[in-house]
């Protein structure tokens, strides 16, 4: 079993703010812009922000949005989907197999002036949540049957007016979710600081801006990983 976890979700470059991460380890995903043309109408920030602990500026309540990864328990979600089109994160999604992780990272703010002992002071990059494959990556969405690509309708890249994901996900319903903790990749001193999950679990070294990069684990490093994510012992991770 391995994972592969890539950075999604809003920033500083798009729309302009992260979302926030709370001391008790709960927060707010906010998706990044749509910045394409779609096919059909999909939610705004101001569709998503009266389900979620979180305010955006007025700027940006009428600008639809990015909803990839989708979660059903997400305003607006219907399925476990995510799907990509940049080689970057699209190759080492698409070497995964049915029943390994797809994981997902954001950059989220620190909420609050007192935060815990391990949550970093500023800003810090947090797992949010995951995907059990529910089957293996597709990266010939064209060559599906049907019944197979309706599986996708509520994907983002498939609402978009050209499909344009050089790999699509599917998750296991029965072993798939959002976290309702965001578990922290960085260090307690920095956000730009990797953690021990990233330095000791993944093949990543942590250094320069790990933050932007896929992270994969083995075996041994996924089985890490959800022993923290299920512990919430977050302070074993500094």
């Amino acid at each position: 079993m391995r994972a592969v976890a890539v950075n999604v979700g809003a920033n500083t470059n798009a729309p302009g703010f992260r979302g926030p991460a709370f001391a008790d380890g709960s927060f707010a995903f906010l998706p990044i812009p749509e910045s394409e043309p779609t096919c059909e109408p999909v939610p705004t920030y101001g569709d998503l922000t009266p389900h979620l602990p979180v305010a955006v500026p007025d700027r940006v309540r009428d600008t639809p949005v990015h909803l990839d990864p989708e979660f059903p328990e997400y305003p607006h979600g219907e399925a476990y989907t995510y799907g990509d089109p940049h080689g970057v994160k699209a190759r080492p999604l698409a070497d995964l197999a049915a029943g390994d992780w797809a994981l997902f990272y954001a950059t989220l703010d620190t909420a609050g002036e007192d935060p815990p002992a391990w949550q970093p002071p500023e800003w810090g990059a947090y797992l949010v949540g995951g995907f059990r494959l529910a089957r293996d990556p597709v990266t010939d969405y064209d060559a599906l049957p049907a019944a197979e690509r309706e599986r996708f309708a509520s994907n983002a890249h498939v609402k978009r007016a050209e499909m344009d994901a050089a790999v699509l996900l599917r998750g296991d319903p029965d072993d798939s979710r959002l976290f309702d903790r965001a578990v922290p990749l960085s260090g307690r001193d920095a956000g730009v600081d990797a953690n021990r999950l990233v330095t000791d679990h993944s093949a990543d070294s942590g250094k320069g801006p790990w933050w932007r990069r896929p992270l994969r684990f083995d075996d041994a490093g996924t089985e890490a990983l959800f022993d923290v994510v299920e512990s919430r012992a977050f302070d074993r991770v500094q």
